[in-house]
C-alpha cells in the first residue's frame, strides 16, 4: 500500500516542480521599455490675419413711413355728388387732382350774391367820392370847413363796406372752391369713409392719404454704430446729400433692394431703449410701372439697412469667428503652441471683425472650436481661411 501511495505521489510532485520552475522564469524576464508617446495634437482651421483699409457699415432695422401722412377733411357742408374712380383704398392720385365733389347750388348762389354786394357797393363809393368832390369846389371859399361838410365820413363809410363786400365774395369763392376736394402733393388713399349722395359737414375726415413722393425710414442706432457712422446725434445733412444705405426685404418670396439717404440724427437719445435714430429717406418709392420688378418700397414694410459708416486705415481684419467672449482671439503661433490673446476690437459683424491692435499681420487666427482651450497646448491647422468672407466692408451689429 505504502509503495502505491509513492507511486501515485510521484506525477504530482513533478507538476509541482514544473509550476515553479515556470513562475520563477516569469517573475525574472526582462520587462519591455515602455515607449515615450506624445499627445497627438488637436486639428484647427486657421484664417490669416489682413491689413486693410475698408468702410464700416452698420447694420439695423426699421419700418418705412411716409414722410407726409394726412387726414382729409371737409371745410364745407353738403351732399356729396361725385367721387374719382380713385377714391378707394389703396388710390392714387396726383397733385390737385379732384377727389370728391361736394353739391355746389348754395355756394354758386352766394358767390352771385357777394358779387352783387360789391358791385353796389362800388358803385356807393363812386358816389361818395363824387358828392365829396362837389363838397370841395362849394366850400373853396370857407375857411376850416368840417369833415362832415367835405362828406369826409361818408367817402370812409362807403370804402370800407366796399372792403366788407369784397371779403364777403373772397370767402363765397373760397367756399365755392372748397366743394372740390383736391391735395397739393402726389400720394394714395389709405382709408375712405364717405362715399356718393352722403352728406359732409365742416370738419368731417373724408379720407386719409399719404404722399408717394418720398418716405422715410427711422433707424435704431447703438453707441457702437454712432461710432462706426463718425457723425454726431443731431447730424443733418446738406441738401441732397447724406450718409448712403442700402435697403433691403424680402416680398413675396423675392429679395428685393433699394437706395437711399441717411439725412438726419434725433437730438435726443431714447430715454427707454438708450438708442438714437437716424433718419432715412428714398425718394419715389413708388414707381409708376407696377411689376414685379419695380416693386415699391411700401408704406408699412419692415426692412433691413445698411449703413456706409466712416472709413478706417492701417487696421487689423479677421474673421469674425476668430473673436472669441470677452474681445479674446486664439493664434496659432510658429511652433504649433495657442496663444490667448486680448485684442482692441474697432468692430465686428457680418463676416469680420476689426481690430487696432491684438493681432499682427500674417499671423495665424484661429476661427474653429477648441474644447478646453490652454495656452501652450499643441495644435495643428486644417487649412487656412481668407479673412475678407464677404467682402471688404465691415459691419457693425
Amino acid at each position: 500500500m505504502l509503495r502505491g501511495l509513492k507511486r501515485a505521489s510521484l506525477p504530482l510532485g513533478v507538476l509541482a516542480v514544473g509550476v515553479a520552475i515556470m513562475a520563477v522564469l516569469i517573475a525574472a524576464r526582462p520587462k519591455p521599455e515602455a515607449a515615450a508617446e506624445l499627445p497627438r495634437p488637436g486639428r484647427v482651421h486657421i484664417a490669416t490675419a489682413e491689413r486693410v483699409v475698408t468702410q464700416l457699415r452698420v447694420d439695423t432695422y426699421g419700418e418705412v413711413r411716409p414722410t407726409i401722412q394726412t387726414d382729409v377733411v371737409a371745410q364745407i357742408a353738403g351732399r356729396v355728388v361725385a367721387v374719382s374712380n380713385e377714391f378707394v383704398e389703396g388710390g392714387r392720385f396726383e397733385a390737385d387732382e379732384i377727389l370728391l365733389s361736394v353739391e355746389d347750388t348754395d355756394y354758386r348762389s352766394a358767390l352771385t350774391e357777394a358779387e352783387a354786394r360789391r358791385a353796389a357797393a362800388s358803385v356807393d363809393l363812386e358816389t361818395a367820392l363824387a358828392d365829396a368832390d362837389v363838397a370841395r369846389q362849394q366850400l373853396k371859399g370857407v375857411k376850416n370847413p368840417s369833415p362832415l361838410a367835405l362828406k369826409e365820413p361818408q367817402v370812409a363809410r362807403a370804402e370800407a363796406a366796399l372792403a366788407a363786400a369784397e371779403a364777403v365774395l373772397s370767402l363765397a369763392r373760397t367756399n365755392l372752391a372748397r366743394t372740390k376736394i383736391a391735395l397739393p402733393f402726389r400720394g394714395r388713399l389709405s382709408d375712405t369713409s364717405v362715399d356718393l349722395g352722403q352728406y359732409v359737414t365742416p370738419g368731417k375726415v373724408v379720407a386719409r392719404a399719404f404722399g408717394t413722393d418720398r418716405v422715410e425710414i427711422r433707424l435704431p442706432l447703438t453707441d457702437t454704430q454712432l461710432a462706426a457712422l463718425g457723425v454726431p446725434i443731431g447730424y443733418t445733412a446738406a441738401s441732397s446729400d447724406g450718409l448712403a444705405v442700402d435697403l433691403s426685404a424680402q416680398i413675396a418670396g423675392e429679395h428685393y433692394r433699394w437706395s437711399g439717404r441717411v439725412t438726419r440724427l434725433d437730438a435726443s437719445i431714447d430715454p427707454t431703449t438708450r438708442v438714437i435714430y437716424a433718419t432715412a429717406e428714398v425718394d419715389n418709392p413708388y414707381p409708376d410701372a407696377g411689376t414685379m420688378q419695380t416693386m415699391p418700397l411700401a408704406v408699412g414694410l419692415f426692412v433691413e439697412a445698411q449703413i456706409a459708416g466712416r472709413i478706417v486705415e492701417n487696421v487689423i481684419s479677421i474673421p469674425e469667428a476668430g473673436l472669441r467672449a470677452g474681445d479674446r482671439v486664439f493664434i496659432l503661433n510658429d511652433e504649433g503652441l495657442l496663444e490667448i490673446r486680448k485684442a482692441d476690437v474697432i468692430h465686428r459683424g457680418g463676416n469680420q471683425a476689426i481690430l487696432s491692435s491684438g493681432v499682427a499681420v500674417n499671423e495665424s487666427v484661429i476661427v474653429s472650436a477648441i474644447r478646453n482651450p490652454i495656452p501652450g497646448m499643441r495644435l495643428e491647422a486644417i487649412d487656412t481661411l481668407s479673412s475678407e468672407v464677404g467682402g471688404g466692408d465691415t459691419l457693425a451689429n
